[in-house]
């Protein structure tokens, strides 16, 4: 772990639930209060960051940075393309779709800002409105965070955390002060983030199973349920990324899709059909309106209470959906990813919107009468099984319907608890198996906290207040990801990158002298195999050693039971080919010198002109390698 940060974020984590529990009446005022005042003062900041963040995912999607790989140039995807875009969905918005297919249209609906509420006007609105929460804004918040780091830990080779994304703007700063409190940050905001949503669920799910069992809604049988779901995700977060997350993320989107086609073909499906046609063609008509509208010459509170409320919302969460969104994208180019993450799970959820949303603001205009216009009134909870009461086989939908968010509830909670954990051991992909029970158990632990106490709502508040920090964050990764991109296609230095245009133009025409050699030996070199021999110890997994010589510095790693990792650096001549037309000085046939790395018999690569970076991802993808020897 990183002891800093770990145990920086629980007590910042423990302080904020004595606040929360103790005083939840106080606490909620204040943070209310807070919460009104940012999105009051800075909504127009929200607003314009958002859009700036659309454009930069699009333009390094376009631009010739997007054949980039995240990865070393030959690395493939981790995952498969339907896998991943599961893991996306699911991590994404999940519980979320689940809560607000049914009542967000329908809300619209009642209570329109613009159109009379209840008409033919009122039913488009609402439909363009929900297109615009759900829709490429909220994925370009993600793809910003996710692309940053992707990019410098699968390319760059730094660790896996929200301070790599600083260092083209801040250097080894990094690694002290400044980047610890960068990762506590992003561990608290992802922890109460992923706790109001549990809250959610849990809410949704009891209200699902006392209307198919009539098992009471309260608030003991709510933490029973969180209790029982937590376990659930203990054992998916423990059986890793490759089986646990993935498969429930699959068997997620499996069980989407059988609802939605129930309701699409149960429903009006000519004229969902139709309804989604025009829903694409009347958000593409107020895109731009809509991504820039702050009601300014005619104020109202609508606008602080949904649109920059979601922006905030989104902002919120980035830092989990981004981390894991990285995690599982190693392998792909900037192009793909963002082709993926913007344009696949928004098409998805327009899909899933119009099915739920359409046919339940056709019923209610119909055969239902206004009931579900007043169900969701009610309780936000209850909208979507009373919307199935409307349609037939409710018992059986709305069974599937507690399956699935209980579903969503366990891969919100264990791939959260795999992010945080990544966060707060340095950017670790494997690490002890307490210490993703810890994080699991403490997500579940402050949903359960908050809902008993009621302090459920001042911890949302809270989040969304410090989306506005987070959001100044953002920008920062934006600024070092698009000038890092850059950097690479121009083939200049930049910090992490493939080895420098300038030193390889001066390569060709100025053959390497000794000395060239051994100050790089001695610079970059030693200092790689010294900040790689640092994270070995600090990670208390190995027992690495320096052995360093004048003409040599070699890093090994033991390990019980197996052949020793070794990797050395050393300056070798050679004599340049005779047909060049490089002599030397004194009229005898020229020589070079490089610096050869080996790891391992017989693995030798020429590592002349690399920068102590470029040596570190050599010495970690050899390290890699070794592993699975």
């Amino acid at each position: 772990m990183n002891p800093r940060v770990f145990w920086g974020a629980s007590l910042i984590v423990a302080l904020l639930l004595a606040l929360a529990t103790i005083a939840p009446g106080a606490s909620d005022a204040a943070f209310q209060a807070a919460q009104g005042w940012v999105i009051e003062s800075f909504g127009w900041f929200y607003v314009a960051v958002v859009a700036g963040f659309l454009v930069t995912v699009i333009a390094l999607a376009v631009g010739p940075g997007g054949r980039l790989k995240l990865g070393p140039d030959d690395a493939e995807p981790d995952f498969p393309y339907p896998s991943w875009l599961a893991m996306l969905f699911a991590a994404g918005m999940g519980i979320g779709l689940m809560y607000f297919a049914v009542a967000e249209p329908v809300q619209h609906y009642a209570a329109p800002p613009e159109a009379q509420p209840g008409t033919f006007g009122a039913a488009r609105e609402a439909m363009v409105i929900t297109f615009v929460h759900w829709g490429v804004h909220a994925w370009a918040i993600y793809a910003i965070v996710g692309l940053s780091l992707a990019f410098f830990a699968h390319r760059k080779g730094l660790p896996l955390t929200l301070r790599s994304g600083l260092y083209p703007l801040l250097g080894e700063r990094i690694r002290g002060p400044i980047g610890d409190a960068v990762d506590i940050f992003a561990i608290c905001g992802t922890l109460f983030g992923i706790a109001t949503s549990l809250g959610l669920g849990v809410a949704q799910i009891n209200s699902g199973l006392a209307y198919l069992i009539g098992l009471p809604s309260t608030r003991a049988v709510q933490v029973g349920l969180i209790a029982l779901v937590m376990g659930a995700a203990t054992i998916s977060v423990l059986t890793g990324l490759d089986r646990g997350v993935r498969r429930l993320s699959e068997l997620n989107l499996f069980l989407a899709v059988c609802l939605m086609t129930f309701v699409l073909v149960m429903g009006p499906t000519g004229f969902l059909l139709k309804a989604l046609i025009q829903n694409f063609g009347l958000y593409l008509d107020h895109f731009f309106v809509r991504t820039f509208n702050l009601y300014a010459y005619e104020p109202r509170g609508w606008m602080a209470n949904w649109t920059l409320f979601y922006w905030a919302w989104w902002i919120a969460w980035s830092p989990f959906v981004g981390m894991f969104i990285a995690r599982i994208s190693r392998g792909r180019t900037i192009r793909e990813f963002v082709i993926g993450v913007l344009l696949v799970p928004t098409g998805f959820t327009f899909l899933w919107m119009t099915v739920f949303g359409n046919t339940a603001i056709s019923l209610d205009m119909g055969s239902a009468a206004g009931a579900i216009s007043q169900a969701v009134t009610a309780d936000l909870s209850t909208a979507i099984f009373r919307f199935f009461e409307h349609l037939p086989g409710a018992a059986i939908t709305s069974t599937l319907a507690v399956l699935l968010v209980a579903v969503f509830f366990v891969t919100s909670a264990d791939s959260g608890s795999l992010v945080i954990d990544t966060i707060a051991s340095g950017g670790a992909d494997e690490t002890p198996r307490w210490q993703r029970v810890y994080w699991c158990t403490l997500e579940g632990a402050a949903a359960a906290l908050l809902l008993l106490a009621g302090g459920l709502g001042a911890l949302q508040a809270a989040t969304l207040v410090a989306a506005l920090p987070f959001a100044v964050i953002m920008i920062l990764l934006s600024v070092g990801l698009v000038r890092q991109v850059g950097a690479d296609v121009a083939g200049v230095s930049l910090g992490h990158q493939t080895p420098r245009l300038q030193e390889r133009i001066r390569q060709m025409f100025a053959p390497p002298r000794r000395a060239d050699i051994q100050r790089q030996l001695e610079e970059d070199g030693a200092r790689a195999l010294r900040s790689v021999c640092g994270a070995l110890s600090d990670g208390g997994l190995f027992s690495p050693r320096l052995e360093v010589t004048p003409d040599e510095v070699g890093l090994i790693v033991e390990v019980p039971g197996r052949e020793a990792f070794r990797y050395g650096l050393r300056g070798e001549a050679r004599p340049l080919p005779a047909f060049s037309n490089l002599e030397a000085p004194e009229g005898r046939r020229s020589r070079e010198w490089r610096l050869i790395a080996r790891a391992g018999p017989g693995a030798r690569r020429d590592v002349t002109g690399f920068s102590s970076d470029q040596i570190v991802a050599d010495v970690l993808d050899q390290l890699d390698s070794w592993r699975w020897r």
